[in-house]
């Protein structure tokens, strides 16, 4: 299985989360289907002429009705992001395989899942809605329109998080790793975040390439590695720019000057971010900014269950950071500025709002940088509540992942103003036409949808991944051959059975020995050993002689005149000669792959083929 990751489009149906109780969301007024029974009364509030579930949110988890997880061997997670659906994945489904992914990736993950539990855990509801979704075709749009909304399930535990990732086994980039002897995997580096690498899937003949989150800027991470990928049979690309309208490095700059003019004039800028990624390349720019215009004194806040530990990571991982940041570890240098950021206070961590030292520490104007983006749990919900009245805050959105509007959509009347500056780093269709021109597969897999321009942007065709042959497409739930087959296998010999060979010399270079041997296959290896008493009966009789080489007709006509069958006719037909030899009843047909001798007297049938036989080479 490649990656696992989290589809979190469900929870913008529900109400945020409030660290306390918000008189606000109290308020809102109670709706109820018109052919609802009583029992579904209190499950959705309306909001702005919106519907919302008042409920601890739910996940669309993984799709099991393809794939038997317990018959799964494997699972190569790419990065971070790609493995938030591993514990709906592991738990209470029989996996027994092994999760394979570096270890940025299983360490920034843990946070990651980490963070998102205990947002939810630490704002328990008093009941769980779940009757709404037997009346969905009363409910207004957008909440009619959710998919499959049965199948949606809470957000797993702590001790899911454990279980998951106690399947995990860690790589190195360019480490590669047998699985069940068939296959040989190998993790290169994407140039994405940190630790996030794309898969080479490789048999002894056959090399399949799967592209996931992958970055050609320079950033924080590793650059990419291209070599590794290139000539593949199959390259299956995923994970393309999810706002490819939207210049990364503009949106950067719009970043910083948003919030430098929302500070400036006395408001304050909060950022909903995720614990790790881009937020370390913000912290950057931002405090570069700040101070080239004499803002250097505004202070910083992260605020995050998982801040400290993410920007103790961000550290330590030397190995998987750009040349750059790596260098500035071995000359004792810290490789992010937010470590220097943090020394001098500029840059505040704290576990959360209740977090011992915040509140003395707090003041206005400020920026704050917390989760979760999607707007439904987190300290971002109090910031919003504490914050929304006033035009001079901001409020800016840099993860692509979530649409503003529908996150913002059950804060509404909201007066603080939004500011929509998606920073996705990964590439973008004309990054991503150029990076296959340079790797030249044989074959391309991509989503359907790559294919077409946005919904939003019919008529930029210049955002579809225009190839110059057509790729495999595939869709949700789809089953796709990739037309990749194994031909050849490769074998082995066991250093005693090697020791009894014989070779003979055919041509300088080309070396030949017969070998009877018993073939045995174990974990899809194949090994050759000597036959044994044990094994199947060897043949009675083994050929004194082996031939080999091409038959010259001429040559065959000739010999048999010598031994008296003088009166040989021979026709060729369609590249198949025909010698007859009518006197003695006898049809020799002879094609490239094979010869049959054609007569009744078994006699003069050995005595052919004996003649026929000293037309060839033998060893």
């Amino acid at each position: 299985m490649l990656d696992c990751g989290l589809d979190m489009s469900s929870v913008s149906h529900f109400l945020p989360l409030p660290l306390v109780a918000s008189q606000r969301l109290s308020n809102l007024s109670t709706w109820v289907p018109r052919d609802a029974d009583s029992q579904l009364e209190g499950e959705l509030k309306e909001c702005m002429n919106r519907i919302f579930v008042d409920s601890p949110p739910e996940f669309v988890p993984p799709t099991s009705g393809l794939v038997d997880f317990s018959e799964v061997d494997a699972i190569m997670v790419s990065n971070y992001h790609s493995m938030l659906a591993l514990p709906f994945i592991t738990n209470g489904t029989g996996f027994k395989g092994v999760v394979f992914m570096t270890e940025p990736t299983m360490q920034i993950g843990r946070l990651f899942m980490e963070e998102l539990v205990e947002y939810i855990e630490r704002t328990p509801k008093a009941r769980h809605a779940y009757r709404w979704k037997h009346y969905l075709r009363s409910l207004p749009t957008p909440l009619s329109d959710a998919k499959a909304p049965k199948t949606w399930q809470p957000a797993y535990s702590l001790k899911a998080i454990s279980a998951a990732l106690s399947h995990v086994q860690i790589l190195a980039y360019n480490e590669k790793v047998d699985i069940c002897g068939a296959l040989k995997v190998t993790a290169v580096s994407s140039g994405f975040c940190l630790g996030s690498c794309n898969w080479l899937i490789c048999s002894e003949h056959e090399k399949l390439a799967y592209l996931s989150g992958s970055s050609t800027l320079t950033t924080h991470p590793r650059p990419i590695d291209q070599s590794s990928l290139k000539n593949a049979d199959v390259l299956i690309m995923t994970a393309l720019n999810h706002t490819p309208m939207y210049n990364p490095d503009s949106m950067l700059g719009e970043f910083c000057v948003a919030v430098a003019q929302t500070v400036r004039n006395g408001g304050n800028a909060l950022v909903p971010c995720y614990p790790s990624g881009v937020v370390y390349d913000l912290f950057e720019c931002l405090s570069n900014h700040l101070d080239n215009i004499g803002l250097s004194l505004i202070p910083m806040y992260f605020v995050s269950p998982k801040a400290e530990n993410s920007l103790a990571y961000s550290n330590i991982f030397s190995e998987w950071l750009s040349s750059s940041k790596e260098g500035k570890v071995y000359s004792l240098d810290d490789p992010f500025p937010h470590a220097h950021l943090t020394r001098h206070g500029r840059l505040k961590p704290f576990k959360s709002l209740h977090a011992e030292g915040f509140s003395s520490e707090y003041r206005q104007p400020c920026i704050v940088f917390c989760g979760h983006p999607s707007l439904r749990f987190g300290d971002a919900v109090h910031f919003i509540d504490m914050w929304g009245n006033n035009p001079q805050n901001a409020i800016l959105f840099t993860e692509p992942e979530f649409e503003f509007v529908e996150a913002l959509a059950p804060y509404q009347p909201l007066v603080m103003r939004p500011v929509y500056c998606p920073i996705d780093t990964s590439l973008d269709f004309t990054q991503a036409r150029k990076l296959i021109n340079e790797l030249k597969p044989a074959k391309m897999v991509v989503p359907e949808v790559y294919l077409k321009p946005p919904a939003n942007a019919p008529h930029r065709t210049d955002l579809i991944l225009n190839l110059e042959e057509t790729p495999l497409t595939y869709s949700e739930c789809q089953l796709l051959s990739l037309g990749i087959h194994r031909r050849m296998e490769s074998m082995s010999l066991t250093q005693e059975l090697a020791l009894s060979l014989n070779p003979s010399t055919i041509r300088p270079g080309l070396n030949t020995a017969t070998i009877t041997a018993a073939l045995h296959v174990q974990d899809n290896k194949y090994v050759l050993k000597p036959v044994e008493d044990s094994d199947e009966e060897t043949p009675n009789k083994l050929p004194r002689c082996y031939p080999y080489g091409n038959l010259n007709v001429d040559d065959l006509v000739q010999r048999l005149a010598q031994a008296g069958l003088t009166d040989a006719r021979v026709e060729e037909l369609h590249g198949v000669y025909i010698i007859t030899l009518a006197n003695e009843d006898v049809i020799i047909k002879i094609s490239d792959a094979s010869t049959h001798i054609i007569s009744g007297n078994g006699k003069l049938r050995e005595k052919l083929r004996d003649i026929l036989l000293e037309c060839l080479g033998s060893f």
